[in-house]
Protein backbone atom coordinates (compact mmCIF):
# COMPACT_ATOMS: atom_id res chain seq x y z
CA UNK A 1 0.00 0.00 0.00
CA UNK A 2 1.20 3.19 -1.48
CA UNK A 3 2.08 5.87 2.16
CA UNK A 4 -0.30 8.92 1.33
CA UNK A 5 1.17 11.46 3.60
CA UNK A 6 4.55 10.94 2.44
CA UNK A 7 6.12 10.69 -1.49
CA UNK A 8 8.38 8.04 -2.26
CA UNK A 9 11.41 10.31 -4.23
CA UNK A 10 12.63 6.23 -5.46
CA UNK A 11 13.15 4.21 -7.08
CA UNK A 12 16.84 4.75 -6.22
CA UNK A 13 20.21 3.17 -7.68
CA UNK A 14 21.59 0.85 -5.65
CA UNK A 15 24.84 2.56 -6.20
CA UNK A 16 23.25 6.18 -4.88
CA UNK A 17 22.38 4.38 -2.24
CA UNK A 18 25.92 3.67 -1.29
CA UNK A 19 27.13 6.35 -1.83
CA UNK A 20 25.14 8.95 0.05
CA UNK A 21 26.38 6.17 3.68
CA UNK A 22 29.96 6.21 2.17
CA UNK A 23 30.29 2.76 2.01
CA UNK A 24 31.73 0.56 -1.06
CA UNK A 25 30.81 -3.35 -2.12
CA UNK A 26 31.74 -5.52 -4.66
CA UNK A 27 28.14 -5.83 -6.11
CA UNK A 28 28.10 -6.47 -10.03
CA UNK A 29 25.21 -3.93 -11.26
CA UNK A 30 25.37 -0.55 -8.93
CA UNK A 31 22.55 0.63 -11.62
CA UNK A 32 20.01 -1.79 -9.69
CA UNK A 33 17.13 0.13 -8.80
CA UNK A 34 15.64 -0.30 -5.14
CA UNK A 35 12.23 0.92 -5.10
CA UNK A 36 11.61 1.79 -1.28
CA UNK A 37 12.80 0.91 2.13
CA UNK A 38 11.11 -1.20 4.14
CA UNK A 39 11.26 -3.04 7.38
CA UNK A 40 12.19 -7.20 7.73
CA UNK A 41 8.74 -8.64 7.50
CA UNK A 42 7.08 -6.12 5.01
CA UNK A 43 9.97 -5.86 2.45
CA UNK A 44 10.13 -7.37 -0.89
CA UNK A 45 13.01 -8.05 -3.40
CA UNK A 46 13.17 -4.80 -4.54
CA UNK A 47 13.45 -2.84 -1.37
CA UNK A 48 16.09 -2.34 0.94
CA UNK A 49 16.00 -3.13 4.65
CA UNK A 50 18.01 -3.23 7.93
CA UNK A 51 19.01 -5.86 11.21
CA UNK A 52 20.92 -4.66 13.56
CA UNK A 53 19.87 -6.69 16.28
CA UNK A 54 20.38 -10.54 16.66
CA UNK A 55 16.97 -10.09 18.48
CA UNK A 56 15.48 -9.85 15.22
CA UNK A 57 17.33 -12.67 13.98
CA UNK A 58 13.90 -14.86 13.29
CA UNK A 59 12.14 -12.93 10.80
CA UNK A 60 15.97 -11.15 9.59
CA UNK A 61 16.62 -14.86 8.09
CA UNK A 62 13.56 -14.97 6.07
CA UNK A 63 13.02 -11.59 5.47
CA UNK A 64 12.32 -10.90 1.30
CA UNK A 65 14.34 -7.56 0.88
CA UNK A 66 16.75 -7.26 -1.87
CA UNK A 67 19.26 -5.47 -0.09
CA UNK A 68 19.99 -5.11 3.94
CA UNK A 69 21.85 -2.94 5.66
CA UNK A 70 23.85 -4.80 8.58
CA UNK A 71 26.81 -5.66 10.17
CA UNK A 72 29.65 -8.05 9.76
CA UNK A 73 28.66 -9.84 12.56
CA UNK A 74 24.88 -10.54 11.79
CA UNK A 75 25.40 -10.68 7.84
CA UNK A 76 25.57 -14.50 7.85
CA UNK A 77 21.65 -14.72 9.51
CA UNK A 78 20.74 -12.99 6.22
CA UNK A 79 19.01 -15.62 3.41
CA UNK A 80 20.76 -15.99 0.16
CA UNK A 81 17.97 -13.62 -1.79
CA UNK A 82 19.26 -11.51 0.54
CA UNK A 83 22.21 -8.92 -0.06
CA UNK A 84 24.24 -7.81 2.98
CA UNK A 85 25.48 -4.08 3.19
CA UNK A 86 27.66 -4.19 5.98
CA UNK A 87 27.80 -0.52 7.66
CA UNK A 88 29.42 0.46 10.99
CA UNK A 89 26.31 2.38 12.25
CA UNK A 90 23.37 0.33 11.23
CA UNK A 91 20.69 2.80 12.37
CA UNK A 92 22.42 5.89 11.01
CA UNK A 93 22.91 4.36 7.18
CA UNK A 94 18.91 3.91 7.55
CA UNK A 95 18.66 7.52 8.58
CA UNK A 96 19.94 8.65 5.67
CA UNK A 97 18.69 6.24 3.40
CA UNK A 98 14.99 6.85 4.18
CA UNK A 99 15.64 10.77 4.10
CA UNK A 100 16.83 9.78 0.70
CA UNK A 101 13.67 7.92 -0.19
CA UNK A 102 11.17 10.58 1.74
CA UNK A 103 13.02 13.88 2.42
CA UNK A 104 9.94 15.26 3.77
CA UNK A 105 9.26 13.18 6.38
CA UNK A 106 12.01 14.48 8.48
CA UNK A 107 10.15 18.00 9.69
CA UNK A 108 6.50 18.16 10.99
CA UNK A 109 5.51 21.77 10.17
CA UNK A 110 1.77 22.21 10.73
CA UNK A 111 -0.29 21.39 7.24
CA UNK A 112 -0.51 24.60 5.15
CA UNK A 113 -3.31 23.66 2.78
CA UNK A 114 -5.61 23.42 6.22
CA UNK A 115 -9.20 25.50 5.97
CA UNK A 116 -11.49 26.10 8.16
CA UNK A 117 -14.48 23.71 7.93
CA UNK A 118 -17.38 26.44 7.30
CA UNK A 119 -15.10 26.39 3.94
CA UNK A 120 -15.03 22.99 2.96
CA UNK A 121 -17.41 20.08 2.17
CA UNK A 122 -17.74 19.04 5.37
CA UNK A 123 -19.61 22.14 6.46
CA UNK A 124 -23.26 20.30 6.60
CA UNK A 125 -22.25 16.90 6.60
CA UNK A 126 -20.29 17.09 9.79
CA UNK A 127 -21.02 18.47 13.16
CA UNK A 128 -18.16 20.60 14.87
CA UNK A 129 -17.54 23.26 16.88
CA UNK A 130 -15.44 26.61 16.09
CA UNK A 131 -12.29 27.02 14.57
CA UNK A 132 -12.20 23.70 13.02
CA UNK A 133 -9.53 23.17 10.11
CA UNK A 134 -9.54 20.50 8.20
CA UNK A 135 -6.71 19.58 5.38
CA UNK A 136 -6.58 18.10 1.46
CA UNK A 137 -7.76 14.78 0.59
CA UNK A 138 -9.30 14.23 4.19
CA UNK A 139 -12.07 11.54 4.43
CA UNK A 140 -14.45 11.76 7.26
CA UNK A 141 -17.52 9.15 7.43
CA UNK A 142 -21.30 10.12 8.75
CA UNK A 143 -22.31 10.90 11.83
CA UNK A 144 -19.04 12.16 13.12
CA UNK A 145 -18.38 15.20 15.66
CA UNK A 146 -15.15 17.53 16.00
CA UNK A 147 -15.00 19.80 19.08
CA UNK A 148 -13.59 23.18 19.34
CA UNK A 149 -10.11 24.32 17.72
CA UNK A 150 -9.44 20.69 16.11
CA UNK A 151 -6.69 20.27 13.10
CA UNK A 152 -7.37 17.42 10.66
CA UNK A 153 -4.26 17.52 8.48
CA UNK A 154 -3.95 16.29 5.08
CA UNK A 155 -5.05 12.86 4.36
CA UNK A 156 -6.14 11.84 7.12
CA UNK A 157 -9.08 9.27 7.19
CA UNK A 158 -11.76 8.94 9.89
CA UNK A 159 -14.51 6.03 10.39
CA UNK A 160 -18.70 6.51 10.75
CA UNK A 161 -19.95 7.18 14.16
CA UNK A 162 -16.56 8.79 15.27
CA UNK A 163 -16.38 11.68 17.84
CA UNK A 164 -13.12 14.11 17.99
CA UNK A 165 -12.79 16.39 20.98
CA UNK A 166 -11.84 20.29 21.15
CA UNK A 167 -7.86 21.51 20.68
CA UNK A 168 -6.87 17.91 19.06
CA UNK A 169 -4.58 17.59 16.65
CA UNK A 170 -4.72 14.26 13.79
CA UNK A 171 -2.14 13.80 10.92
CA UNK A 172 -0.86 10.76 9.41
CA UNK A 173 -3.65 8.68 10.99
CA UNK A 174 -6.21 6.14 9.59
CA UNK A 175 -9.15 6.60 11.92
CA UNK A 176 -11.81 3.43 11.41
CA UNK A 177 -15.15 3.17 12.82
CA UNK A 178 -17.05 4.27 16.45
CA UNK A 179 -14.07 5.54 17.75
CA UNK A 180 -13.92 8.58 20.36
CA UNK A 181 -10.41 10.55 20.30
CA UNK A 182 -10.78 12.93 23.55
CA UNK A 183 -9.63 16.44 24.39
CA UNK A 184 -6.24 17.65 23.92
CA UNK A 185 -4.64 14.66 22.09
CA UNK A 186 -1.95 14.54 19.79
CA UNK A 187 -1.88 11.34 17.05
CA UNK A 188 0.47 11.17 14.25
CA UNK A 189 3.34 13.71 15.29
CA UNK A 190 6.87 12.30 14.59
CA UNK A 191 8.18 9.84 17.01
CA UNK A 192 11.64 10.84 19.51
CA UNK A 193 14.32 9.19 16.81
CA UNK A 194 17.38 10.35 16.67
CA UNK A 195 21.25 9.77 17.15
CA UNK A 196 23.27 12.09 19.47
CA UNK A 197 26.16 13.48 17.61
CA UNK A 198 28.61 15.50 19.61
CA UNK A 199 27.53 18.46 16.47
CA UNK A 200 24.41 17.44 15.36
CA UNK A 201 21.63 15.30 16.39
CA UNK A 202 20.49 12.88 14.00
CA UNK A 203 16.67 12.95 13.03
CA UNK A 204 15.09 9.42 11.90
CA UNK A 205 12.64 9.78 9.39
CA UNK A 206 9.53 8.47 10.38
CA UNK A 207 7.00 7.33 7.28
CA UNK A 208 4.69 5.00 8.78
CA UNK A 209 1.35 5.97 10.62
CA UNK A 210 -0.67 5.75 12.67
CA UNK A 211 -4.36 3.08 12.75
CA UNK A 212 -6.44 3.53 15.48
CA UNK A 213 -9.04 -0.09 14.65
CA UNK A 214 -12.52 0.01 15.80
CA UNK A 215 -14.44 1.15 18.93
CA UNK A 216 -11.42 2.70 20.62
CA UNK A 217 -11.34 5.35 22.91
CA UNK A 218 -8.17 7.39 23.48
CA UNK A 219 -8.13 9.43 26.51
CA UNK A 220 -7.73 13.21 27.12
CA UNK A 221 -4.20 14.84 26.71
CA UNK A 222 -2.63 11.11 25.31
CA UNK A 223 -0.23 11.25 22.66
CA UNK A 224 0.27 8.46 19.74
CA UNK A 225 3.24 8.70 18.17
CA UNK A 226 3.05 7.34 14.04
CA UNK A 227 5.85 4.78 13.03
CA UNK A 228 9.12 5.08 12.04
CA UNK A 229 9.04 2.32 9.10
CA UNK A 230 6.05 0.38 10.03
CA UNK A 231 2.52 1.78 11.78
CA UNK A 232 1.92 2.25 15.23
CA UNK A 233 -1.50 -0.17 15.60
CA UNK A 234 -4.20 0.36 18.50
CA UNK A 235 -6.44 -2.81 18.01
CA UNK A 236 -9.91 -3.33 18.10
CA UNK A 237 -12.11 -2.46 21.28
CA UNK A 238 -8.78 -0.88 23.64
CA UNK A 239 -9.74 1.56 25.70
CA UNK A 240 -6.85 4.06 26.85
CA UNK A 241 -6.87 6.32 29.70
CA UNK A 242 -5.73 10.30 29.99
CA UNK A 243 -1.90 11.09 29.45
CA UNK A 244 -1.13 7.94 27.95
CA UNK A 245 2.03 8.40 25.60
CA UNK A 246 2.25 5.52 23.07
CA UNK A 247 5.56 5.98 20.95
CA UNK A 248 6.13 5.21 17.44
CA UNK A 249 6.10 1.16 15.93
CA UNK A 250 4.03 -0.03 18.92
CA UNK A 251 1.65 -2.50 18.24
CA UNK A 252 -1.85 -2.75 20.51
CA UNK A 253 -4.06 -5.94 20.65
CA UNK A 254 -7.52 -5.93 21.03
CA UNK A 255 -9.42 -5.58 23.85
CA UNK A 256 -6.97 -3.72 26.13
CA UNK A 257 -7.38 -1.04 29.06
CA UNK A 258 -4.40 0.93 29.70
CA UNK A 259 -4.91 3.32 32.69
CA UNK A 260 -3.68 6.61 33.19
CA UNK A 261 -0.25 8.01 32.61
CA UNK A 262 1.07 4.82 31.28
CA UNK A 263 4.27 4.93 28.29
CA UNK A 264 5.58 3.55 25.89
CA UNK A 265 8.69 3.59 24.58
CA UNK A 266 8.54 1.80 21.29
CA UNK A 267 8.45 -0.46 19.19
CA UNK A 268 6.96 -3.54 21.58
CA UNK A 269 4.34 -4.99 21.25
CA UNK A 270 1.18 -5.84 23.31
CA UNK A 271 -1.38 -8.81 23.10
CA UNK A 272 -4.42 -9.18 23.28
CA UNK A 273 -7.18 -8.26 26.86
CA UNK A 274 -3.90 -6.60 28.42
CA UNK A 275 -4.54 -4.68 31.65
CA UNK A 276 -2.26 -2.09 32.62
CA UNK A 277 -2.50 -0.01 35.88
CA UNK A 278 -1.69 3.67 36.04
CA UNK A 279 1.95 5.38 35.39
CA UNK A 280 3.56 1.94 34.79
CA UNK A 281 6.14 1.98 31.96
CA UNK A 282 6.85 -0.50 29.26
CA UNK A 283 10.89 -0.75 27.55
CA UNK A 284 11.27 -0.65 23.92
CA UNK A 285 11.15 -3.59 21.59
CA UNK A 286 9.54 -5.94 23.78
CA UNK A 287 6.60 -8.50 23.69
CA UNK A 288 3.83 -8.65 25.93
CA UNK A 289 1.36 -11.45 25.74
CA UNK A 290 -2.18 -11.99 25.68
CA UNK A 291 -4.26 -12.13 28.95
CA UNK A 292 -1.58 -10.25 31.04
CA UNK A 293 -2.26 -8.19 33.55
CA UNK A 294 0.48 -5.35 34.79
CA UNK A 295 0.20 -3.23 38.51
CA UNK A 296 0.64 0.33 38.36
CA UNK A 297 3.72 2.18 38.77
CA UNK A 298 5.12 -1.25 37.49
CA UNK A 299 8.78 -1.00 34.84
CA UNK A 300 8.96 -3.67 32.60
CA UNK A 301 12.07 -4.08 31.13
CA UNK A 302 11.49 -7.84 29.63
CA UNK A 303 9.28 -9.94 27.83
CA UNK A 304 6.10 -11.13 29.46
CA UNK A 305 4.52 -14.00 28.66
CA UNK A 306 0.51 -15.11 28.18
CA UNK A 307 -1.85 -15.62 30.85
CA UNK A 308 0.66 -13.52 34.10
CA UNK A 309 0.00 -11.11 36.50
CA UNK A 310 3.06 -8.78 36.93
CA UNK A 311 4.00 -6.03 39.11
CA UNK A 312 7.21 -3.58 40.65
CA UNK A 313 10.18 -2.13 39.37
CA UNK A 314 11.44 -4.26 37.27
CA UNK A 315 7.81 -5.70 37.02
CA UNK A 316 8.00 -9.78 38.18
CA UNK A 317 5.78 -12.18 38.67
CA UNK A 318 3.27 -10.91 41.32
CA UNK A 319 3.32 -14.23 43.25
CA UNK A 320 7.30 -13.09 43.80
CA UNK A 321 6.55 -9.59 43.98
CA UNK A 322 3.86 -9.93 47.30
CA UNK A 323 6.55 -12.38 48.42
CA UNK A 324 9.09 -10.14 48.38
CA UNK A 325 7.11 -7.47 50.02
CA UNK A 326 5.44 -9.19 52.47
Amino acid sequence: MSNPFFINKGPLTIGIILNSINTKSNFDNLDSVVFDVKDLVTASNKDITFFHSKKYEPVASTTKAGYCLTTKKLSHILPKNCKPIEVENVLVSTAVITSKFYPDSITDDFDVSASNIEKTPFKNSVSHGQNVLIGKNVKIGSNCLIGHNTIIESNVVIGDNCSIGSNVIIRNALIKRNVSILDACVIGKKGFGFFPSNNKNIRYPHIGIVIIEDNCEIGCGATIDRGSLSNTVIGKNTFIDNQVHIAHNNKIGQNCIIAGQVGFAGSSTLGDNVMIGGQAGISGHLKVGNNVQIGGGSGVIKDIPDNSKFMGYPARDLKKFIKENK
